[in-house]
């Protein structure tokens, strides 16, 4: 039994090294390469290391594009999550707390949002007419209605295994139901909050399909869509290429190591009882 599990233990680990560590260290090695080596596109490292070089020439390219975009990003990540967390949780403990057959409707809406794929011209024609097209406010809104539902299925099933004796106990000491979810519920969903928090910032942060739809002009370059400047028809700057996909990774990746304890944690909390 331990030595299956032993060799179970050793194929995950080198079907993950295989899968994730390696792209890692070969976009690390030719990040450090001159364009000619780079564009070799192999595993060799380089003559001559130029890393400062390479991270000096992506971070001014284009008048400085990179940092404009690491500025949108973070603006529509935060404030995406920021809602995420609110509306999600506040309709979590709803459908959870209030079953009815109009909170299972509800339900069944948010299971089917999950499911049915969005439709991109329809989305556009909407935010251009409540004008949101081409902003930064359209692209928080876009981001929390393709997220809403994973959230609030993550809260719900959490908010079961807190019992109910906490709000009755409450209500009964005169609370109202908006200070019995702010005072007494949110404070008790951290693990799951955390979970959410850091999963849905690393979709948002990486997205780069909704922006390419969404948010169209050099003013609204987020940082998947810096991943252009170094790719044309004719011409490719790959070892800035790397170094660009380098400076977009590290921050997610950063996010993921230090919490992917709460991660696991958050999402296997609500898994016995919901």
């Amino acid at each position: 039994m331990k030595r299956r599990q032993y060799v179970i233990g050793a194929v995950s680990f080198a079907v993950a090294f295989v899968i994730f560590v390696i792209p890692f260290i070969f976009v690390v090695i030719n990040a450090m390469k001159s364009a000619a080596e780079s564009a070799r596109l192999d595993f060799r490292l380089p003559q001559k290391w130029q890393f400062w070089q390479n991270l000096t020439d992506v971070v001014q390219a284009r008048d400085y594009m990179l940092l404009l975009a690491y500025f949108n990003s973070t603006v529509i990540t935060v404030g995406a999550v920021t809602l995420l967390v609110i509306f999600g949780a506040l309709v979590g403990y709803v459908l959870q707390r209030r079953p009815s057959r109009f909170s299972s409707f509800v339900y069944a809406f948010v299971l089917t949002g999950l499911m049915i794929p969005p439709a991109v011209v329809p989305t556009i024609w909407v935010l251009q007419e409540i004008n949101l097209f081409k902003t930064l406010h359209g692209m928080i809104l876009i981001q929390v209605a393709y997220g809403l539902g994973f959230t609030v299925l993550l809260y719900r099933a959490f908010i079961a295994s807190i019992p109910r004796d906490l709000d009755e106990a409450a209500i009964v000491d005169g609370a109202r139901p908006l200070q019995v979810f702010f005072r007494v519920i949110l404070p008790l969903l951290e693990p799951v909050t955390v979970t959410v928090i850091v999963v849905q910032s690393i979709a948002i942060f990486n997205d780069f399909t909704h922006p390419l739809y969404y948010l169209p002009g050099r003013e609204n370059v987020t940082v998947q869509l810096t991943l252009y400047n170094f790719q044309s028809q004719f011409v490719s700057q790959m070892n800035l290429l790397f170094m660009n996909i380098l400076l977009v990774t590290i921050p997610p990746l950063i996010v993921f190591i230090f919490f992917n304890r709460q991660i696991v944690a958050g999402m296997t909390s609500g898994a016995v009882k919901g």
